[in-house]
Parts: C-alpha cells; structure tokens; sequence
C-alpha cells in the first residue's frame, strides 16, 4: 500500500532555493533492498501523483540497491526493466549490486555477499531453499553463471554512477566532499559514509542519497538521505522534485491493510 507525505522543507531565504530544470518532475526512489511488494506499490503511487500533477518532463531514478535482503530481488530487477520501457527510468548503482556481480568472479566476495543478503538475491532467480542449502560454496560459485544469465548481469553491470539534475546529485551513497563531481570515485559513490554524512556546510549540488538507512527522510539542506530501510521497516520512500519545491511519497507496509495517507509535515 502506499502513503502520500506532503513535506514542506525548511526555507532559506538568504539564497535561491535549489531546483531542478525547469518544466521538468524528478522522483527519486530509494533502497528497495528486494521488496517487490513495496515496489509496486511505490510505482502505482507515483504514476497517480504524476497524472494528477499535470504535464511534465517526468523522469524516475533509482538511487541504487535494488537487491539483496528482501525475498524478490530478480523480480525488482524485472520490474524495473519493464518500467523502464514505459517511463524515463534511469537506475544508478549500489554497493549491493557491485557485490553481486564481483561474486561471480571471487569465491571470497561471493562468500561476503551471502552474509549481506546474498542468500536471498540467489534464491529470488528460482533456486530452492533445499537446493542452496545442500551446495558448497564452491559448488554455488560454479553454478552462478547458470543461475543468472550473462545478459541479466550486463543489465545490471550498465547502472550509472551519478545523475545531475539542476541544483541536485542523485547518487547511492553519497561523494567525497573534497573532491569536485568530476574527479569523484566510484567506490566513493557507491560506499562513502561517514566522510560523507559528518560533513557540514555546502557542497556543489544538493546530493539525493540512499545507502544509509533513517527512520525519517533526512534533510540537511545540502543532502537528502531517503533510505527508509525498507527491507526492515516496510517502508520505501521517494522524493518528489519540482522547480524548488519538494515532496514525499511512501509505499508502507501496515500488515497488509491498504490505505492512503495524505498528511502535511513541517520540517
């Protein structure tokens, strides 16, 4: 099910509030982390406020993650494909989706990727509980190839580092605030944290994050973390972008019930 959250931002009037271009709608998408159910829902969600908010230059991104720990990682991954043929839907990578496709390459990543939500990812593509449970490691690591295709992991291995947009940076993780955007890494952009979120004052774009997980949709004027830990939580959140206006919309899972929220918060 989906909730609806109209936030209103703090204000900054000693400056221009940031904005993306004009005559354009940015929804960023947060971690799903697998969750499938969330997904859907969140999709349903923006497609409705998208219609009702009229004509745009609509574009989705989706800030990384998509796999690993929720029980449907390879049918986010088909989801996202199928949206993509529908809407303007760009998808940046994660640290989760790095991992997954070193596994196939290192037996010793494969064996880290297990224990941070690997096992779940592997199993998404149709293997059985029984069935993984009764291979090695080893014998997993040579069955991989099989289980996912090469061209579903070419698919994934094309996800991009960052997007600008106007006065904003969507990326997974979040950048090195020393560097300028065009000398960041891209072990940086897919892993910073600390570094990152201890950092205070402006940087060269409001960066859109997810990687770290709050219980609330973090402001701090130049960055915005909006993983809502969704895996755990039941909650999958967006952000909505417009000129310099912003809003938020949750998918939240409320033992099954559905409802719709629509609910004005200051900030």
């Amino acid at each position: 099910m989906f909730k609806q959250l109209r936030q209103l931002f703090r204000s900054r009037p000693d400056a221009p509030l940031p904005a993306v271009p004009a005559g354009t709608r940015y929804y960023a998408v947060g971690d799903i982390h697998g969750r499938l159910d969330l997904f859907e829902a969140l999709i349903e969600a923006i497609d409705a406020d998208d219609a009702a908010a009229g004509p745009a230059e609509t574009h989705i991104i989706l800030l990384g993650d998509l796999v690993d720990r929720g029980k449907h990682s390879a049918g986010v991954i088909a989801r996202a494909r199928q949206w993509q043929q529908e809407r303007s839907v760009r998808i940046l990578a994660g640290n989760h989706e790095e991992m997954f496709l070193q596994a196939f390459d290192d037996v010793g990543v494969l064996r880290h990727f297990l224990k941070h939500g690997g096992r779940e990812t592997i199993m998404s593509y149709g293997i059985s509980t029984k069935q993984f449970n009764n291979w090695t490691l080893d014998e997993l690591f040579e069955q991989l190839p099989n289980i996912v295709s090469a061209e579903e992991r070419e698919y994934i291995a094309n996800f991009e580092g960052m997007i600008v947009a106007g006065d904003y940076l969507f990326v997974h993780a979040g950048i090195d605030p020393k560097l300028p955007l065009e000398e960041q890494k891209r072990s940086d952009m897919l892993w910073i944290r600390d570094r990152f979120l201890r950092h205070e004052g402006p940087l060269d774009k409001v960066v859109v994050h997810g990687h770290t997980i709050f219980p609330n949709v973090m402001d701090r004027g130049y960055r915005i973390g909006i993983d809502t830990g969704a895996f755990r939580s039941g909650v999958l959140t967006a952000l909505v972008l417009e000129g310099d206006q912003r809003r938020i919309l949750q998918a939240i899972d409320e033992g099954g019930s559905i409802k719709t929220f629509d609910e004005e918060q200051t900030q």
